[in-house]
């Protein structure tokens, strides 16, 4: 039976000091894990990327940004995530720093973390192993990887394409 195919952006923000905003998330997938706040995008109204990151940030962290607030960072495609469906997710970096936490909401709460305490809070493990490593080795360039998500739990990723910052 062939999967659905999902498409969604996430938003990678930080503030002055160079933390993290990450969100613990409250919904699935990935509830009671911490990741980068986004979300899907509307597809049936025909949503580009950069707009749902956009739209994304005024639902999530109340800011009012143009697509020019935004830097493609990353592309990462999920084969048969948790065997629910094929994932296309837009990495966006916004490119000015946050002044304050966003408060929380019904998705989840919000904190600020220095990239060296990723490590200690609990991620999805495609996060901890793959993304977040290549957010930071190619920030302020891009990346593209592939994950083939096999039913026993084995990942297969590939990087497909990247540039150096």
């Amino acid at each position: 039976m062939p999967l659905p195919h999902r498409i969604a952006t996430l938003l990678y923000c930080f503030d002055d000091a160079g933390q993290v905003l990450l969100m613990e998330r409250r919904r699935e997938p990935n509830k009671g894990l911490f990741s980068p706040p986004g979300g899907k995008l509307r597809i049936d109204e025909g949503e580009s990327p950069h707009a749902c990151a956009c739209r994304e940030a005024q639902e999530e962290l109340g800011l009012d940004l143009e697509v020019t607030d935004f830097r493609l960072a990353g592309m990462v495609s999920e084969h048969g995530y948790e065997g629910q469906a094929h994932w296309l997710m837009f990495l966006f970096e916004l490119l000015k720093p946050l002044r304050e936490l966003p408060p929380e909401h019904e998705e989840g709460a919000f904190c600020f973390t220095p990239r060296e305490n990723l490590n200690t809070l609990p991620l999805p493990q495609t996060d901890r192993e793959r993304i977040w490593p290549w957010f930071w080795k190619y920030r302020g360039g891009f990346f593209a990887a592939h994950c083939r998500c096999h039913s026993d739990g084995r990942q297969e990723w590939a990087l497909e394409e990247s540039r150096d910052g």
